[in-house]
């Protein structure tokens, strides 16, 4: 009988359990304080590292031509996660180049001259709001973006992402945020927004791209985040979203962003980022984790027997169940969709984490930090600023999502 042969997918996952486990076994067997060297965040390099990057780039990233405000947005961002700023000239000169960016028609586009797109849309706004003061803000045309949002509308209630472009969650989640954070969402944006995003929840509980594809960390994120936007979470099967998102941590520690795919830092986000929301809305997973007998009687839906007792576990239960957001998703007049996400995230705490933040902390820090300066994917693999920015942030997230309170220390 012959033994099966084990697949490229297999021998490439095998390769990277060994990297990991190297360097794991390394930091394990070293003293205490060489064990606190090797976990400490390299802030100093970090900044460097980024600093540089918005300076002046070498000439290979030639091929992200069309990326320019996103490798603004990730450099800004992330050096905001450190508590870092630029100086006066870099500020004004990054201010200046993203507003070279912005169509006379609205949205911006991948440099000067480029086609409005919504991803990088979304990149050069929120780069300037994290940039702040007036001469940032000010440079930002709300009339005529708002204008480019109603044009990359589309009959199934999802964007494009471009004139011609595809017509996925990501679009929808740009879209939606960009006019959020401008104070220009309002009903025509948001109709039907929300049925686009619930057909495109898998079987398996994530939210693919588009309907009818596989479940990923990215589109889940931006789904969940657009749901929450438009005050619509209720919509989603939330109890079968936690199973998928719990089951993407994997041995390594870190997430991947698919079923039976490789680990990736930069899921420290995409996937860990999702779990701060989703903590604020218990009420509303407790509701759906009960359903009605066929004789009309509630009881605990047995298909999520884990995830309840977890949840069950987390935290004393919350009174006032989603009524507030039914209520307001049956009564558009009564919503003020510009005030939801800032509301959103001021609203308390009301289950512990749902995945091993401390694990994944160790993941960022051994196996994705570089020790001159930025992140990357997985061991044996190169920096970038893509990388360094949502690893970044997702460290952030296992810092900060014990406690809502602003002012409390961050966890070690």
């Amino acid at each position: 009988m012959e033994l099966p042969v084990a697949t490229v997918t297999q021998h490439d996952q095998w390769k990277v359990e060994s990297q990991v486990f190297r360097i794991y076994d390394l930091f394990g067997n070293l003293p205490r304080n060489a064990q606190s060297v090797m976990i400490e965040l390299q802030r100093d390099n970090h900044i460097e590292y980024l600093t540089r990057g918005l300076r002046q780039l070498p000439p290979s990233f030639c091929t992200l031509d069309a990326s320019r405000p996103w490798l603004c947005y990730w450099i800004v961002h992330s050096l905001a996660l450190l508590g870092e700023s630029v100086d006066d000239e870099l500020e004004h000169n990054t201010i200046d180049f993203l507003s070279r960016c912005q169509d006379p028609s609205g949205g911006y586009g991948g440099g000067p001259g480029q086609l409005p797109h919504l991803a990088t849309t979304y990149a050069a706004v929120n780069a300037l709001i994290t940039v702040g003061g007036d001469q940032a803000l000010s440079s930002i045309n709300r009339g005529e973006l708002y204008k480019f949002l109603r044009q990359m509308k589309h009959p199934s209630g999802g964007f494009r992402m471009h004139d011609g472009g595809e017509i996925d969650v990501r679009a929808c989640y740009t879209a939606i945020s960009v006019a959020s954070i401008l104070n220009i969402l309002d009903d025509e944006l948001v109709h039907n927004v929300g049925s686009f995003i619930l057909s495109c929840q898998t079987y398996e509980g994530g939210i693919s791209g588009e309907p009818g594809s596989e479940a990923h960390g990215g589109y889940t994120f931006c789904g969940v985040a657009t749901m929450i936007l438009i005050n619509q979470i209720n919509r989603l099967d939330l109890p079968r979203l936690i199973d998928w998102l719990v089951f993407r941590q994997g041995k390594e520690l870190g997430f991947q962003g698919r079923t039976n795919k490789l680990v990736d830092g930069c899921y420290s986000f995409w996937q860990g980022g999702v779990f701060p929301l989703l903590q604020r809305v218990r009420s509303i997973i407790d509701e759906q984790l009960v359903l009605p007998d066929a004789g009309g009687h509630y009881t605990t839906n047995g298909t999520h027997t884990s995830t309840t007792s977890s949840i069950s576990e987390a935290g004393e239960s919350f009174e006032g169940i989603s009524s507030h957001v039914d209520d307001a998703c049956h009564s558009r007049q009564e919503v003020n969709f510009n005030d939801i996400g800032y509301n959103f995230v001021k609203r308390p705490i009301e289950m512990e984490p749902l995945f091993h933040s401390l694990a994944l902390q160790q993941y960022i820090l051994l196996c994705s930090q570089e020790e001159k300066g930025g992140m990357k994917d997985k061991p044996g693999l190169s920096r970038d600023f893509y990388h360094t920015c949502y690893c970044l942030s997702g460290l952030s997230v296992c810092q900060h999502m014990w406690s809502d309170e602003e002012d409390s220390p961050v966890l070690p």
